[in-house]
């Protein structure tokens, strides 16, 4: 059996005193398994009834035997238990961000680490960088040719709106790049714990956006903790510094961008990522032939090689699908959430690269340089609550 109704519902209750009704109701109860009738309500102002979506009759009771006033009971086929579903969907939404993050911040760890151990033997960041970005493409473009991943519908409108969300993105890539080149990982990442800041800054001066007051003083300890770092810094350079900075600020346009990019766009996030990795490719190639150039790779790769061994190809080829593999996961987060929450996972993220890139390249810490790296997580937490 089936009526409709234009509103949702566990249970919709109405009364009958039309005793010919009544009858023909029970009679086709107990004939037919389905029916849709078109009830004239005495109050035309609670008439919802429709053929909009099906309404399942669980049961029929008998409420006052002189009046013959029946109460019927009945939910719609597609949410027969509403809140019950939206409790199991919000648990489930959080169970796939949570693995999302979990993910994005391991493969990251494991990049870091090959791409530090390659810019060691090998210090050519603007290759280093077109590599990481060659090799994904290539990834995307077999998934495509296989079928193993969807081949994403796009047109101009869509290449001219990624145009610089690609620029942003080879620019924060390059700048991070450069900056790991020339000091320790745990020293980048302390100063890109700083993105928060970032967000802020831009969304409010380039978007117009407000925020409370307790977001813009949780900023201070953000941007104090990163100083002290700094300062106290033992292997501090200006072009590394410089280089973390820049990057800051151009992955904060890149996922502000990306996020008014993906709104309405039937691509995946995935997929969104693979195409903003080949158009971020054709922009850094030719950037990165002019800045150092063949001969400077030919030398520097032979070098590498007769240094390090075999393994030296492992390393560029682990940093380089590691680079592509965290990027996309990121970018799956990013399809469910905002970019300030994107902006808080990305600096919670930094503390386990801190610490294991400490750990595995026995990087030298001053208590005072601990205390700043501490008081600037502390600073994105407190963000983060503010935020929420």
């Amino acid at each position: 059996m089936s009526f409709s109704f234009k509103q949702s519902g566990l249970a919709t209750c109405m009364n009958v005193t039309n005793s010919g009704f009544h009858k023909r109701l029970i009679s086709t109860i107990c004939s037919r398994s389905s029916f849709s009738p078109c009830l004239n309500l005495q109050n035309p102002e609670r008439r919802n009834l429709s053929v909009s979506k099906p309404l399942h009759i669980s049961s029929i009771e008998k409420i006052n035997e002189k009046k013959l006033v029946f109460e019927c009971k009945a939910f719609e086929a597609d949410k027969s238990q509403p809140i019950e579903v939206e409790v199991k969907s919000e648990a489930a939404k959080r169970l796939k961000i949570g693995i999302y993050f979990a993910t994005w911040w391991a493969l990251n760890v494991v990049f870091n680490i090959y791409n530090k151990k390659v810019l060691n033997a090998y210090p050519y960041p603007w290759l280093t960088s077109t590599l990481s970005l060659a090799c994904g493409s290539l990834m995307m473009l077999i998934s495509w040719a296989t079928r193993i991943a969807e081949t994403p519908k796009t047109d101009f409108e869509f290449w001219k709106t990624l145009f610089p969300v690609a620029v942003a993105h080879t620019i924060g890539h390059v700048a991070a790049t450069v900056s790991m080149s020339k000091v320790a990982v745990s020293f980048t990442h302390i100063i890109k714990s700083g993105e928060p800041a970032f967000s802020v800054l831009v969304s409010r001066f380039l978007l117009g956006e407000t925020f409370p007051p307790s977001v813009y003083l949780s900023l201070v300890p953000i941007i104090g903790g990163c100083a002290l770092a700094a300062v106290t810094e033992l292997n501090f350079n200006m072009t590394g510094f410089m280089g973390a900075m820049i990057s800051n600020f151009a992955f904060v346009l890149r996922n502000i961008f990306s996020k008014k990019g993906m709104k309405g766009k039937s691509v995946s996030g995935m997929n969104y990522y693979a195409c903003l990795s080949l158009l971020s490719l054709l922009i850094l190639t030719p950037f990165a032939v002019a800045v150092e150039g063949p001969q400077m790779w030919a030398a520097g790769w032979q070098k590498a090689l007769s240094e390090i061994g075999p393994q030296f190809i492992w390393w560029v080829a682990a940093q380089s699908i590691f680079y592509h593999l965290y990027n996309q996961v990121s970018y799956m987060s990013l399809d469910e959430i905002s970019p300030l929450t994107f902006s808080v996972g990305n600096t919670m993220k930094r503390i386990s690269v801190i610490v294991s890139s400490i750990i595995i390249f026995h990087t030298p810490v001053q208590p005072i340089n601990a205390l700043g790296a501490a008081i600037a997580i502390l600073g994105t937490f407190l963000y983060s609550q503010a935020k929420a």
